[in-house]
């Protein structure tokens, strides 16, 4: 997959490819050094759990892709593009042999049943055991048909110069097999060890098929956002007699602009404008929220979302790889691929594993001979070192409580850009949040406007304010603030509705306001500014007004219209709404041990006011959006040990999420905002921060466990194995049971969900 569409050779490329083969920790650690020789190459991420391999070019340049697949398949595995299909499930076809089929187990296991049972029964006096050639014919099926997956595995490795599981399979199997051969051939018939090498392969089968069914629900988040994109649209064509005509097409031919029909209980298609009907839609696979939204003409629709009972006609606004479900689709995705900064300590132990185990179990098998002087003890408990050491659980311990870490923020509302994102999230002491449409709503109200007369006295003349508020809303025509906002919406309600004034020229200053000239009534041909309360501070206003004060206080937030020589013209006052969930949020992330921290473009006071309301530890006001940035790099810079999370919607917050460890945005807020974050708040809610860092929390958890696990059974078990206490046939059930055992406990996220 191409992800850079730019055709720029200056622009970077990301280049995604499905991996085949990979068994082990040891198989990631040779695929990632293939690919990491190939020239331009920035940066490689390879993926057990997911079995992708991600490679950053430098640049763009033709066959790099071509390049990277045949690098992998030198390295001994197949690969091929990941197809890009936003709108179906990517189900692999699963053939008789492969590790998600079930039948090698059960056959290798009906063949190694007769072999396994007279052991078994040994215990209680019952001797039972086959003659050597039944056992040879029980046997060979399962080590050369059902175990030659791993002698082409080891082949290939050890063609590429280095060692994985498969080949510490084949040796160790290898060697049981042939032991019990030399001891037909020798006429030694009750010194056979055919059971050793059949059970084992049939335990490392029925590992691999285990893991393949946990691998399959890891990735239960992408399929469950794959499948809601309905297979077609049903689009209104306008026909030549002016007549329209409801017709259905693939999902991958609606275009931007097009009306979409969508009928009560069906899902919506296309991210859009809903400009005819009205209804509640159910959103809450996407943003995790219960209850359903209504949606009236010019609401917003997402993609992918249910609508309830009504017929709605959208126009579409965002179609395909552009819709937010494709963006969700691809954020998880890419989250679930990449690897957590723990990952290079797991990297770094994996390629010298396989070495050192080999070296073990030679030295093994020469101590026991030596001590013993019993050549098939001493093999055997070479073997049982090679099998239970295969590093397969090491492999999987973080990237599967990655994948489920992710799937499940992504059903609670939560978008993790990267994995380095979640593992940074648990360490959060301090959460740095924007006021507006952060804190508070984000859809303020004008609650008083009042024009200014000579005596700085707030005018009683209807006419003047009537004038003054058209020129309000002249400056602020088409502008998408939300306090611009907040002044068309007063106007429409108004008597005047009809007589808007026009400004041409129209700019914005960075923290200040927006300036334009006025084409026509009063003031024409004059140049007027609607600023801040700290911007008409700041230009030696004089403020006579005793009212101001008094709205501050209150947390309100005061603009001005003012001339080009700084006069006062009218006095605006803007209310928004404390969000419901702040005060709890707050709550949560004080209780937890965390800074919470407002920085706000507000005036000082108006921002403090809210602030004290909240219980917040620190209050900033007055900050244009370069400073909130400098503050957290200052911050960062005199509090060493201060990991800190910026919350924000606007533009204007992108420099700070940029600057923070971890930059969290609201989905109702803009693109810059997001694409600036590594989380994405699906919703308005800011209990979602709380969830957030405790997920990562518990993610984290998962993954020390798991790296405990996939450690302590290596730790112990090679030791044990070493001295005799555990069979071949034990060490196979350990070795596949260890995997199974970090997977099941990466599947256990899944719970938080039920718990939050």
């Amino acid at each position: 997959m191409v992800e850079a569409e730019n055709t720029d050779v200056n622009e970077s490329e990301l280049v995604t490819l499905d991996v085949e083969g990979m068994t082990c920790a040891s198989c990631v650690f040779r695929v990632e050094k293939a690919l990491k020789q190939l020239p331009n190459v920035e940066a490689v991420s390879v993926n057990l759990a997911t079995e992708k391999a991600n490679i950053r070019f430098i640049a763009r340049q033709e066959h790099q892709s071509q390049l990277a697949i045949d690098a992998v398949k030198k390295s001994g595995y197949e690969a091929q593009l990941t197809p890009i299909d936003t709108f179906s499930i990517q189900e692999k076809k699963i053939g008789f042999m492969a590790p998600q089929s079930p039948w090698p187990f059960a056959l290798a296991a009906l063949l190694s049943l007769p072999l396994a049972l007279p052991m078994l029964l040994m215990p209680w006096g019952i001797h039972a055991m086959l003659p050597g050639w039944i056992q040879f014919c029980l046997a060979l099926p399962v080590q050369v048909i059902f175990g030659g997956r791993f002698y082409v595995a080891a082949y290939k490795a050890l063609r590429a110069g280095s060692g994985n599981m498969d080949l510490l399979v084949a040796i160790g199997t290898s060697s049981a097999f042939g032991l019990s051969l030399y001891a037909i051939y020798k006429g030694h018939g009750h010194e056979l060890y055919f059971e050793a090498s059949a059970v084992v392969i049939t335990f490392v089968l029925l590992g691999k098929w285990l893991e393949a069914r946990a691998k399959y629900q890891t990735t239960e988040a992408i399929r469950a956002l794959q499948s809601m994109w309905p297979q077609v649209a049903r689009v209104l064509t306008t026909q030549t007699d002016g007549s329209s005509q409801e017709k259905e097409v693939p999902l991958n031919q609606v275009l931007t602009g097009d009306i979409v029909v969508v009928f009560p209980g069906e899902r919506i298609p296309v991210d859009g404008e809903v400009i005819e009907g009205s209804g509640s839609v159910d959103e809450s696979m996407l943003s995790g929220e219960v209850l359903p939204v209504e949606k009236t003409i010019g609401s917003h629709v997402t993609g992918g979302s249910m609508n309830g009972e009504s017929r709605l006609l959208v126009k579409a606004t965002s179609v395909g790889v552009e819709s937010t479900l494709a963006k969700m689709i691809r954020m998880v995705e890419n989250a679930q691929a990449q690897k957590a900064p723990i990952q290079k300590l797991v990297d770094l132990v994996s390629s010298w594993f396989v070495p050192i185990v080999v070296l073990i179990a030679v030295f093994t098998f020469f101590l026991n001979w030596y001590f013993s002087g019993n050549v098939e003890l001493a093999i055997l408990r070479a073997v049982s070192v090679m099998v239970i050491a295969c590093p397969c659980a090491l492999g999987l311990a973080t990237p599967a409580a990655i994948m489920v870490g992710t799937g499940v923020a992504a059903k609670e509302g939560i978008l993790i850009k990267d994995a380095q994102m979640l593992e940074v999230t648990h360490q959060l002491n301090v959460v740095v949040f924007d006021k507006t449409g952060t804190i508070t709503q984000g859809a303020p109200k004008l609650l008083f406007f009042g024009a200014i007369d000579k005596d700085l006295n707030v005018s009683k003349d209807l006419q003047l304010n009537d004038d003054a508020l058209r020129a309000a809303a002249a400056l602020q025509a088409g502008s998408e603030h939300p306090l611009a906002k907040a002044v068309m919406q007063a106007v429409e309600k108004s008597n005047s509705q009809n007589l808007i004034q026009q400004a041409g020229d129209i700019h914005s200053i960075t923290g200040v306001g927006i300036e334009g000239r006025l084409l026509n009534g009063p003031w024409q041909g004059q140049k007027l500014r609607l600023i801040s309360h700290r911007a008409f501070l700041e230009a030696n206003a004089t403020v006579a007004i005793e009212s101001v004060q008094n709205w501050l206080s209150q947390g309100k937030t005061i603009s001005w219209l003012v001339a080009q020589s700084n006069e006062a013209m009218a006095l605006l006052v803007f209310g928004d709404d404390i969000k419901p969930s702040a005060a709890s949020a707050i709550k949560s992330l004080t209780d937890m041990g965390i800074k919470t921290i407002m920085l706000s473009g507000d005036h000082p006071e108006a921002a403090r006011t809210i602030g004290m309301q909240l219980l917040m530890t620190e209050v900033h006001g007055g900050m244009l959006p370069q400073d909130k940035a400098k503050w957290l790099l200052d911050y960062k810079a005199n509090n060493p040990k201060a990991i800190l999370a910026m919350v924000g919607d606007g533009v204007n917050d992108a420099p700070a999420l940029a600057a923070a460890d971890v930059g969290m945005a609201m989905s109702s807020g803009t693109d810059v905002a997001m694409h600036a974050a590594g989380v994405t708040l699906m919703r308005g809610d800011l209990m979602l921060i709380v969830k957030a860092i405790e997920l990562s929390k518990e993610t984290w958890k998962k993954i020390q466990q798991n790296l405990f696990w996939a450690f302590i059974f290596n730790i112990i078990g090679v030791p044990m194995a070493a001295l005799g206490f555990l069979t071949p046939v034990v060490a196979g059930a350990a070795m596949a049971f260890s995997s199974v055992t970090v997977l099941t406990n990466a599947l256990l996220l899944k719970r938080f969900a039920s718990r939050t």
